[in-house]
């Protein structure tokens, strides 16, 4: 959330490059992608201003209000459309977090030390299950993104076999690297909590 302020821009810039890139996917692909690729969105974009240094925003009681309403209405939004995609339940996830940072940032005390039920180490347990999710979330995004071992991925840019042309908005494997980026920096923002 608000750390140094070098790797603080660098985040910000990697979620507004992640926001910016997902409304591109709005303009293709299903109404079942467009509705992640909205959500995602409004994550990305989210993120980038909760991330933003301390010195170009500082945290008030009612920004942290603002964060969190609007992070609570994505995980209410998330959770209604989880009913046909279970991709969804990841949104809520995700969506609840920056509500729980949103809550933290409100904390009183520096380095949001005020938090209730720190584990031995001085880490809150709800911190801990987030990180351990969201480094879950990661590996398994970031495997899914290597080349098969069989050797049948198409070379970048070329469609497959006599199809068009896929758009910028429509590559999967954009998506999914969005989607990794998204999650790394939900990492970095959970480690300052």
């Amino acid at each position: 959330m608000h750390g140094p302020v070098v790797p603080g821009w660098l985040l910000v810039a990697l979620c507004a490059v992640t926001g910016s890139y997902c409304l591109l996917r709005l303009r293709s692909g299903s109404a079942r992608a467009r509705s992640a690729a909205g959500g995602e969105a409004v994550m990305g974009f989210g993120m980038a201003a909760m991330a933003a240094p301390a010195a170009f925003a500082p945290p008030g009681p009612w920004l942290s209000t603002a964060y969190a309403m609007v992070f609570g209405g994505g995980a209410l939004r998330a959770l209604w459309l989880a009913r046909g995609a279970a991709h969804h339940l990841h949104h809520v996830v995700g969506s609840l977090a920056m509500v729980y940072m949103a809550l933290a940032m409100a904390a009183p005390g520096s380095g949001h030390a005020g938090h209730e039920g720190h584990s031995a180490g001085g880490v809150p347990l709800l911190t801990g299950v987030l990180l351990l999710y969201f480094a879950g979330y990661v590996l398994s995004a970031g495997a899914r993104l290597l080349p098969s071992a069989g050797g049948g991925a198409r070379p970048r840019g070329e469609p497959a076999s006599g199809a068009p042309p896929e758009s910028w908005g429509a590559r999967p494997e954009l998506a999914l690297a969005c989607r990794l980026s998204m999650g790394i920096a939900m990492l970095a923002m959970l480690v300052t909590v």
